[in-house]
Formats: structure tokens, sequence, C-alpha cells
């Protein structure tokens, strides 16, 4: 503090002097030689550090701005990804909806696209929700499929909306086929996730691998739709059936979209007991 002071005595002493000089335009005196000896290390200092602050100022002022560049930057940087994903979902998005058009043209019957718009959350039912109901023609006991295979039954509609039971659900049960042997069995759900093929013969060759379809002999699903394949096959010392599970070909973790055959000859009904 006092080196602070003494600093401003000294340069206004100086420019008192300096400006004595200046009036009486006389060459400069030993008084005035001595002053600007003594005050000029302290004028070198000061200014020193003046240039010293005024350069951080200065660079704390492009910092700031080459922070707030920074930030606009990452933002677009953001929104640009946030556009790319968009893009990318509605690309994925279109050829999942043309592969249902194309499968929709290969089948003869009357069919309703429709978009998995909700989940059971509990582990015991295995149903989802779809965008479409009764005002789009979709009634009780239709069936739903996807390109992949069998996805299910409707076994609820209101006018906008329907439930959807998972053919991975123990409740559910389609007559079936084994593609190359013709072994028939009804296919059911399993708590691990797979199928499994129902009253098959022992007798009956069915193989690791084998396709599963429709029979068509349930009167609600049509004829030879993908199932699944087989997954293994155990035949019990005793009884007459043997044991056959089944991976199935929908992925119903990523079920999106599904198709609902309308023009089926007559809704199952299911009793609400």
């Amino acid at each position: 503090m006092l080196l602070i002071v003494g600093a401003i005595i000294l340069i206004a002493v100086n420019i008192i002097i300096l400006s004595v000089n200046s009036q009486e335009r006389t060459p400069s005196t030993r008084v005035g030689q001595f002053t600007l000896f003594l005050i000029s290390p302290f004028q070198k200092t000061i200014s020193s550090s003046i240039h010293f602050v005024e350069d951080i100022w200065r660079h704390y002022f492009n910092l700031v701005g080459v922070a707030q560049q920074n930030d606009a930057l990452s933002q677009k940087l953001v929104a640009a990804d946030n556009k790319i994903n968009r893009l990318r979902e509605i690309e994925l998005s279109h050829a999942r909806i043309e592969q249902l058009l194309a499968f929709k043209s290969e089948l003869e019957q009357q069919m309703v696209a429709a978009a998995v718009v909700g989940r059971d959350p509990s582990p015991w039912f295995k149903t989802v929700i779809i965008d479409k109901g009764r005002d789009s023609g979709v009634l009780r006991g239709m069936p739903v499929v996807t390109p992949s295979g069998i996805a299910g039954l409707i076994i609820d509609a209101s006018g906008a909306y329907a439930k959807v039971l998972l053919i991975e659900d123990q409740n559910s049960a389609v007559d079936a086929l084994v593609q190359g042997t013709r072994a028939r069995g009804v296919i059911k759900g399993e708590p691990s996730g797979l199928l499994s093929l129902h009253y098959v013969l022992r007798r009956h060759a069915v193989d690791k691998g084998d396709t599963i379809i429709s029979s068509g002999l349930d009167g609600v699903f049509p004829k030879g739709l993908q199932i699944g394949y087989v997954h293994e096959v155990n035949k019990p010392h005793a009884g007459i059936f043997q044991e056959v599970f089944v991976t199935p070909f929908v992925d119903f973790e990523k079920l999106e979209e599904v198709l609902v055959i309308i023009d089926v000859p007559k809704p199952v009904e299911f009793s609400d007991s």
C-alpha cells in the first residue's frame, strides 16, 4: 500500500516538474534530470502493468467469444445429430412399411396395417395395443401377422384401438404343421419366450431347424403362414407325445407394425369368463 502511495506521489511530482520545465522552455536542470531518473523506473513499471492488464482483459474477452462460438457450434451439432436420427428413423420406418406392403400383396386376404402403440407391462401377459380398431374394421378374433410370420390374435377392440394377444403368451393357441413332415400340433407360448408344439406323436419325425407353419385348420389363421423353427426336440421315455420347442420368427421385442387380416370367414368370439 505504501509503495502504491509513494509511486502516486512520485508520478505527481514528475508531472509538476515536467510541466514547469515545459512552460519555461529552458534546457533541463539537474533537478529535472534527477527527478526524471528517479521517476522513470516507476513509469516503466506502471506502463508495463497497464499493458499487462490490457492484454489479460483482451484475451479474456477473446476466450469468452471463443467459448460462445463453441457453445453455438455444439448446439448446432446436437441439432444436426437429432435431425439425422429422425431422418434415419423415418428411413427405417419406410423400409418396414414397404416390407409390409410387399407381404400384403402376396396374400389374397384383405388387411389393415397398424402400428404398435402400447405393451402390457405385466410379465404374465404378452399383449400389445395397436392403433386400429372397429372404425377400421378390426374385430375380436381376427389374426395379426407380420412379414416374418404370425404375431397374434385380436382379443379386444374399441373404436380406434385393439388389443393383440401374442402367440408367445401361454394362453394363445395356433394349429400348426411341421412343414417338411406334415406332423401336426398346437403352438402355445412358453414363459421362456420360446413356443412349444403340443400333441406331436412320438412316431412323427421332427428335427431341429424344421420350419413350423400354420395348418389353417383352426379357422383363424390362413394356411402356410410361418410361425418359427424347431429349437429343441425331446422324447420322454413314457407317453405318446414328444416335446417340441420352437423359436418364433417374429421378434416380439422389436414389434412395431403389424397387419390385421379382416376378411376371415368368421372371427372367433371369446367369452368374458
